[in-house]
């Protein structure tokens, strides 16, 4: 599943490779092609099956609120199920705890992500130009080297995971995706090895995302696993945001591309850091 997002990002890329030289509106093009995919929703919605577990607790959870409603006096099991989830997510100590620790970590990878992944397609452009070579061509083959490392990323991820387990593949991923930062932005000055350095730091800068697919569900009982899936994935974003804003600003402020993503990856030591703190689930059944 996490594929699908470094096939969108290759499949981008391709197509700027041939749109980035159509003129100033190029830019434009490339929104309005962007819309097509999300059709695709429609029909997601209609063909995806519920999960056989979340529709059990979920009859459960109709039956507590029922409780609740008529006035009954309820079981600790049912005050859970008829809890707001999002509230619930922050409400018992244990779940309170690995919620802000998948957060910090979910701030790292998503940060990073923001922070680097989107520096690359530009920095290897403007290599490119100083080589007499066409930049948005570059930024192209750029954005498809880094994604197709993803794409190996992601793959790897989910074995690996099973054979190492969750905590020391996600820390792997953060290792390397922390090391590879300034093998791409300062010692690598050939565009060939440039492309090789990016699909390399996709894999694992990009593939650690991994983590939240294969980890994250199973931190969490089943009647809250999507709101902490949901909460955890998308709360960072609130943060990571203001990368892309002021990322002018910190090319500006650190002299270059280089020195302003190696600023951006120390954020990887926060992840690897918060990864010692949660559960290992591989092998063990879901939290009911």
């Amino acid at each position: 599943m996490q594929c699908g997002l470094g096939f969108g990002f290759f499949l981008a890329s391709l197509i700027w490779a041939y749109v980035g030289g159509m003129g100033p509106n190029a830019w434009r093009y490339m929104f309005l092609l962007g819309v097509l995919p999300a059709l695709l929703t429609l029909w997601v919605r209609k063909a995806m099956p519920e999960s056989v577990v979340w529709e059990r607790v979920n009859d459960h959870r109709r039956a507590a609120v029922e409780h609740k409603r008529s006035g009954a006096v309820l079981q600790e099991q049912e005050l859970a199920l008829a809890r707001f989830t999002l509230v619930d997510l922050f409400h018992e100590p244990d779940v309170r705890r690995r919620t802000i620790i998948a957060f910090l970590m979910s701030l790292a990878s998503t940060f990073g992500f923001w922070g680097i992944s989107t520096w690359v397609p530009p920095y290897i452009a403007s290599v490119a130009a100083n080589a007499g070579l066409p930049g948005p061509q570059w930024a192209g083959f750029g954005g498809m080297a880094y994604n197709a490392g993803a794409l190996g990323g992601y793959i790897a991820f989910g074995f690996l995971a099973d054979i190492w387990g969750r905590r020391p593949t996600t820390m792997l991923y953060f290792v390397g995706a922390f090391a590879l930062v300034p093998v791409l932005f300062l010692w690598t000055q050939d565009l060939t090895p440039l492309l090789v350095a990016a699909a390399a730091l996709g894999w694992f800068a990009t593939g650690q995302y991994t983590w939240m697919a294969a980890w994250l569900p199973e931190l969490f009982p089943t009647r809250i696993r999507a709101t902490g899936a949901g909460f955890v994935f998308n709360a960072p974003r609130f943060i990571a945001w203001v990368g892309p804003l002021i990322s002018g600003t910190l090319i500006a402020t650190f002299g270059g591309f280089s020195q302003a993503a190696i600023a951006i990856g120390a954020v990887y030591v926060l992840g690897l850091v918060a990864a010692l703190f949660l559960p290992e689930t591989n092998g063990k059944p879901l939290p009911a």
